[in-house]
């Protein structure tokens, strides 16, 4: 499609999922959606992204065991964790495994717009592809 970069996106709710295919898409980037962390992971197999923007709870397998399931796939890709209020314990499990950055639900689509670019530019911490 273009060199932008494919992002994965994982969320249970069909909602979200089109929205952020929407927003992203209009961005140039290649964007293929998961609706649970089983799907996210054997996606993760078969084509590292460049990005990946993750859902914390989600029926199944949370997002904290997506993201255990991904390193040990030794995929280095970024992860953008988006998360409920409150669940702070979970954010400070995420950045135990490598987690830098995340956005609070609901989100502001301009935010997360603003929060992709940052982080494929380099500019929102170190930028590590599988």
């Amino acid at each position: 499609m273009h060199d932008q970069g494919l992002i994965l996106v994982v969320d249970d709710q069909v909602g979200v999922r089109k929205l952020l295919a929407e927003v992203l898409g209009s961005l140039g980037y290649e964007v293929k959606l998961a609706s649970s962390g089983e799907e996210a992971v054997d996606f993760v197999r078969e084509t590292p992204p460049r990005l990946i923007v993750l859902d914390m709870k989600m029926p199944g397998m949370s997002g904290l065991e997506v993201i255990s399931e991904v390193k040990k796939l030794k995929c280095h890709s970024p992860i953008i964790l988006m998360t409920a209020y409150g669940e702070l314990e979970i954010v400070s499990e995420a950045k135990k495994l490598g987690v830098e950055h995340y956005i609070n639900k609901p989100f502001d689509v301009h935010k997360m717009r603003e929060l992709v670019k940052n982080v494929l530019e380099g500019k929102a911490g170190e930028e590590n592809i599988c």
